[in-house]
């Protein structure tokens, strides 16, 4: 069986028309959104949604999932601002048409014990799936440098203690939190609902993916989902540094002249090593 390909296409451009116009060089059907025309698509109206769906589907393109970054504030915050917010993503979600909603686990205070902030945690991502019950889109957590669920045992107690949550299963974020990635696999599997195509070196640096330390390829001989998204981070590209706290900030290869270019190499990495395990692309 082969996989449908999607992108974070905000990395090869800010715009809709450049992000559009390299999906479609590229031949990656489906689009992880978050960023678009300088602003985070979580942010969107529900009509600014329902219009860019309509322009994505006149090209052959349709959304993923939305990469929202709820989640990414601290565990001290007040959650009732991150809450409003996370219901107008589920509108905007609904409105784009997709069945997925990205989020995380909050960022933990530099060197404190996570297991403090457990039931908190365990709290507010409740709250998170009790509020999409019913809505149609699957939230979906996506293990993270800073956050609860940076390593593999916070991520399985996650899924086991809010069970509505599946997983997003990023390689290279493991790998910057000295987390090996086959055995995060070997915990998280059950819980995966779909795959970041992200590979980073043993110092965290962020390569093409096959060429890093994440094991990509036998992580995807493994997986039985259907559907990758690439995230490239190849490039310093637009919006990179507001993905990251500060002081963990992702280092790219750096070999690649433009985003559109690292855009591009990362593309045609992942289809060299999905023809390398037997399952290209479906088409």
């Amino acid at each position: 069986m082969g996989f449908r390909l999607a992108a974070f296409a905000d990395e090869a451009g800010p715009s809709v028309e450049e992000q559009i116009r390299a999906l479609r060089e590229e031949r990656i059907p489906l689009m992880e959104l978050r960023g678009v025309d300088g602003r985070g698509a979580d942010t969107l109206s529900e009509r600014e949604a329902a219009a860019l769906r309509a322009r994505l589907e006149e090209n052959g393109l349709r959304v993923w999932s939305l990469g929202s970054p709820f989640g990414k504030t601290g565990i001290r915050e007040p959650f009732g601002p991150a809450f409003d917010a996370f219901r107008h993503g589920l509108d905007v979600a609904r409105a784009l048409g997709t069945a997925h909603l990205r989020l995380f686990s909050f960022y933990i205070p530099a060197g404190e014990d996570p297991h403090v902030y457990r039931d908190e945690v365990m709290e507010r991502l409740t709250r998170f799936a009790e509020a999409a019950r019913g809505s149609g889109v699957t939230l979906c957590h996506e293990n993270e440098k800073g956050i609860y669920g940076d390593i593999a045992v916070r991520c399985e107690q996650i899924h086991r203690a809010v069970p509505e949550l599946r997983a997003v299963f990023d390689p290279a974020n493991f790998i910057q939190c000295g987390q090996e990635t086959l055995a995060a696999w070997a915990l998280l599997e059950p819980y995966v609902e779909y795959f970041h195509v992200k590979d980073a070196m043993p110092d965290g640096t962020v390569v093409p993916a096959g060429r890093g330390a994440g094991h990509l390829a036998e992580l995807l001989r493994g997986y039985r989902g259907e559907t990758l998204t690439l995230e490239p981070h190849l490039y310093d590209f637009s919006g990179l540094s507001s993905l990251e706290q500060d002081g963990a900030r992702t280092q790219a290869a750096g070999a690649y002249g433009d985003a559109r270019a690292s855009f591009g190499a990362a593309a045609a990495a992942l289809r060299a090593l999905l023809e390398e395990i037997g399952r290209p692309e479906s088409r």
